[in-house]
């Protein structure tokens, strides 16, 4: 089996498109947001603006800390607005990015998303780890 290079590789081709992934407004409280990631099973959710500027992101992993740092019940922080439980300012991409640069990103990084957003910061799409590895390891087409 020959599969394509990694470096022949846009972000753009490989990205998850709006509505392939959970994406929610920022007045969502935490139970719909987490809701909306059960429904995914991708362990993210990210979080815009009315325009769709992104303004954080919402991971499994964000949820586990959260637990073990606050003193409240769970369903006690169910009421919030999953902003309030965001990573703010999450480590993003371009569409025209290369997909060798961001998956080093990933790696450096250690994480399995990153949100792919535009000049101006408007959420485009969401690079998956699993989705890249499907893309690469997929025959190469003669």
């Amino acid at each position: 089996m020959s599969t394509q290079p990694i470096e022949d590789f846009l972000v753009s081709e490989v990205a998850m498109t709006i509505g392939d992934f959970p994406v929610v407004q920022e007045n969502t409280i935490f139970k719909a947001a987490l809701e909306e990631m059960g429904h995914s099973r991708l362990g993210i959710v990210c979080i815009t603006d009315a325009r769709g500027k992104l303004l954080g992101i919402v991971t499994d992993g964000d949820v586990r800390r959260r637990l073990l740092s606050d003193q409240r019940p769970f369903s006690a922080l169910f009421g919030d607005d999953a902003l309030d439980h965001a990573t703010r300012n999450p480590v993003t991409v371009h569409a025209d990015s290369s997909l060798v640069d961001a998956v080093r990103v990933m790696e450096d990084k250690q994480v399995w998303d990153l949100p792919v957003v535009s000049s101006d910061g408007r959420l485009e799409g969401l690079l998956h780890l699993h989705r890249v590895m499907q893309i690469l390891l997929r025959p190469k087409e003669s």
